[in-house]
């Protein structure tokens, strides 16, 4: 990174080693302190689309623990059982595909809405935007506007510049902690959680809690804006999935240039003047800190927020909206209106991005509607390969994990067939609880000299009584020369 202002320039003189000889040695510092940002709140159309993403994604976020589907947590990663409960979906670690085509269908919506409207995903639904919205409006209520919070920090410190602090830090607190205990309450059920943490037990869950809750503070309340420019990729290859006819938060160069102050009742056109007055509040209300003037940067995260205060700003003077506003390369080039950039919409990229992401949700939701509620693993017992038992049968004994991907008790049949006079020798059938799993020791026995020595090919049949439930595993019986 290099030094942005002169102050972090040093040239130091150092003394002449010989008598001769004279030299200055140039220091050039590599890191610059970072300016605290004091963002400045304005009201507009995409300020009220930002709030209501933060309700709406804290409300699913905060309250989803809370919601119960018949006896259980409606949503929850169970990591000590291995099930994870999604409505009335029971997921075990086999139905690991499922994460994977979520987890790809995500990429490819974020591919998606960032060609066609840009960082949308990073200006209004990104967890680091909202948690640092909603720490921004509680450091606002706690300690004032931007310029009393300014004057507040440059001041010394007084009963009430503490008293203010104190407020702003116990009420972080408080918000960072209840989501720490929140996000732990997706893989803990969250009711057994809260008892826990009340009685001081559990010390993995206590850790993570405030694992996550200190990480929350410090993102949320300190790093803010550090995160979105340092730590995400996400800002450094967003330009691969941008072209010219991308919207982007957009400043009007050709409107707005020369820009500078103007009085009223003076012909600002006369003075060779555009339509920016230099008021600087689209800095201002920058939760990242950069001038969109200057064209658009990496660290623009498309919140809108500076479209609005320009907006407010136009509105004062009486000049036309749309200074800055969402708009395109192409756009604005070519003095496009709205109309003729959405006919631009529905371009290649966009379309094989719809394509194959409309296949891969088709997909899952079939297999999802498809899927066998009901999963069976087969381990040979490594004990006892094979065995001479009474009635001159030969014996191989097997272990099947059985589970019961329903919310209701099931009895299975276990039948097995590759062999002449291959039987079960064990109890045929077995009872699985509820989204449980078993294990269930099971003998295969063949007559004695009926099959050549060395290993051949089973297969057992797992049948739910009374549904459609099906699954056939295979596996192996060794008969020993």
């Amino acid at each position: 990174m290099k030094p942005s202002s002169e102050s972090a320039r040093k040239v130091i003189p150092i003394a002449p080693v010989a008598a001769e000889a004279s030299a200055a040695v140039e220091i050039v510092s590599l890191y610059e302190a970072q300016k605290k940002i004091y963002p400045r709140s304005i009201s507009g159309l995409f300020a009220r689309w930002r709030w209501g993403m933060v309700v709406l994604t804290q409300l699913v976020f905060y309250g989803l623990p809370w919601l119960e589907w018949g006896q259980r947590q409606m949503v929850l990663f169970d990591l000590g059982a291995r099930r994870f409960y999604l409505f009335g979906l029971v997921l075990y670690p086999q139905d690991f595909i499922y994460l994977t085509g979520l987890l790809v269908i995500s990429a490819l919506s974020l591919f998606l809405f960032t060609a066609v409207a840009g960082r949308l995903w990073c200006g209004f639904t990104c967890p680091q935007t909202v948690y640092t919205e909603i720490f921004m409006w509680i450091e606002h209520h706690a300690e004032g506007d931007r310029s009393a919070r300014l004057r507040l920090d440059k001041g010394p410190w007084t009963f009430e510049k503490i008293r203010k602090k104190f407020v702003k830090q116990a009420l972080w607190l408080a918000v960072a902690g209840w989501t720490g205990f929140t996000f732990v309450g997706y893989f803990v059920p969250i009711r057994e959680l809260g008892g826990e943490l009340l009685a001081l037990q559990g010390s993995w869950q206590i850790f993570w809690v405030l694992f996550y809750g200190l990480a929350t503070y410090g993102n949320a309340g300190y790093m803010r804006e550090q995160v979105c420019k340092y730590m995400c990729p996400y800002a450094r290859f967003q330009s691969a999935m941008f072209d010219k006819d991308t919207l982007i938060v957009s400043y009007d160069r050709e409107r707005g240039e020369m820009r500078g102050p103007r009085k009223k009742g003076v012909d600002s056109k006369a003075q060779g003047l555009g339509d920016c007055i230099d008021c600087s509040l689209c800095v201002q209300v920058c939760p990242v800190g950069i001038d969109i003037r200057n064209g658009l940067q990496y660290e623009c995260i498309g919140c809108g927020l500076c479209v609005d205060a320009c907006d407010t700003v136009m509105d004062k003077v009486q000049y036309p909206r749309g200074l800055i506003r969402f708009s395109t390369q192409n756009g604005l080039a070519h003095r496009w209106g709205r109309p003729q950039m959405l006919q631009r919409v529905l371009r290649p990229r966009v379309l094989v991005y719809t394509a194959v992401l409309a296949a891969l949700c088709v997909a899952m939701l079939a297999s999802l509607v498809t899927r066998m509620p009901l999963k069976v693993d087969v381990v040979r017992d490594r004990a006892a390969l094979s065995r001479i038992v009474a009635g001159g049968k030969l014996e191989n004994v097997y272990r099947l994990q059985v589970m019961n991907a329903t919310e209701q008790l099931q009895r299975y049949r276990i039948t097995a067939q590759g062999l002449a006079g291959l039987e079960v020798a064990s109890d045929a059938e077995v009872e699985v609880g509820p989204a449980e799993s078993r294990w269930v020791p099971v003998r295969l026995q063949i007559p004695y000299g009926s099959a050549a020595p060395g290993s051949h090919p089973v297969q057992f049949d797992v049948q739910a009584l009374g549904a459609a439930a099906h699954v056939r595993e295979k596996s192996v019986f060794l008969v020993p020369r």
